[in-house]
């Protein structure tokens, strides 16, 4: 499709054929389930009645007044801190491990990356059963090496339940991010690295003035996923503990769920939502900023 100067605008009729089923399937299905978002939020709707009472800014008055919301969104950034950040460290730990080996890389980096194929309900039930006070392998384990002082309520206990979450969390996408870590350090010259060892550089140096600068932009893209994935969680809270005990693993995206679709409360759910989606987008600007910053500095 195209024109030339001093010629009539031409419709390429071939490229409109192939465009048009993925934008009407993108506009049903994107487009006007977030527009039509926007207009529900500021209703009290049900989900299921065909009345729709508009209610103005009530629900957003609502949000910023709850107790619950503030338990969830504190939960969610508890949360997103702790798998950003540990899911990064063990990612690199094991991109490092694969790319150092020098026999069955392959078969490190296949088992490494087994649980990020594990769906997040599986994984959810697979670590709830280990953490079943009476049988959970967890416990068990503990009580074999003498150590039955320590057995826990894993998620029963309040104080506890976020972080096992976390740790699950963790677990499953850890060999995800490896990948791109993986992909980064591949990719560093060899010979800086002969370089470095000529002028007897110790391997800390090297991996703080070589690789730590070279995979920056393998930081911002995981850093920028792990941020997304943690305020969205809601598979392995659904399976692991329903958002309790009481509401001490309450997410936003539960929440949402929760209101939405337990309580009947659909316009109330749909302004959560709106709020979310400023939330990512504000932390999200905010990190890119300062990582790109350091890549450019770099």
């Amino acid at each position: 499709m195209g024109t030339q100067k001093g010629k009539k605008f031409k419709i390429d009729k071939v490229a409109i054929a192939f465009i048009a089923p993925a934008f009407i399937f993108y506009t049903l299905f994107i487009i006007w389930p977030t527009i039509s978002s926007v207009y529900y939020s500021f209703t009290s709707w049900d989900g299921i009645s065909p009345k729709i009472n508009f209610v103005g800014m009530a629900n957003y008055k609502e949000i910023f007044t709850s107790a619950r919301f503030g338990n969830a969104l504190k939960n969610t950034v508890i949360l997103t801190i702790f798998i950003s950040v540990l899911e990064n460290v063990f990612a690199l730990a094991l991109a490092l491990i694969v790319d150092n080996v020098r026999w069955a890389k392959n078969l490190f980096r296949s088992a490494f990356y087994i649980p990020v194929l594990i769906s997040g309900i599986v994984s959810g039930f697979i670590w709830k059963i280990m953490y079943n006070y009476n049988f959970g392998a967890i416990n068990s384990m503990l009580t074999a090496m003498g150590l039955g002082d320590f057995k826990q309520d894993w998620l029963g206990n309040t104080s506890l339940t976020l972080i096992m979450v976390g740790v699950v969390l963790v677990w499953k996408g850890a060999g995800y991010y490896m990948i791109i870590y993986l992909a980064s350090l591949q990719s560093i010259s060899t010979d800086i690295i002969e370089a470095a060892d000529i002028d007897g550089a110790s391997p800390i140096q090297k991996f703080k003035s070589i690789t730590v600068p070279m995979i920056s932009g393998a930081f911002t893209i995981n850093f920028t996923l792990s941020l997304i994935n943690g305020l969205k969680v809601f598979d392995q809270i659904s399976v692991m503990t329903d958002g309790g005990p009481g509401f001490t693993s309450e997410t936003l995206v539960y929440l949402l769920y929760k209101v939405g679709f337990n309580e009947g409360r659909q316009g109330f759910g749909t302004a959560v939502g709106i709020v979310l989606l400023f939330i990512i987008i504000i932390l999200n600007t905010i990190q890119q900023k300062f990582l790109r910053s350091r890549e450019v500095q770099l």
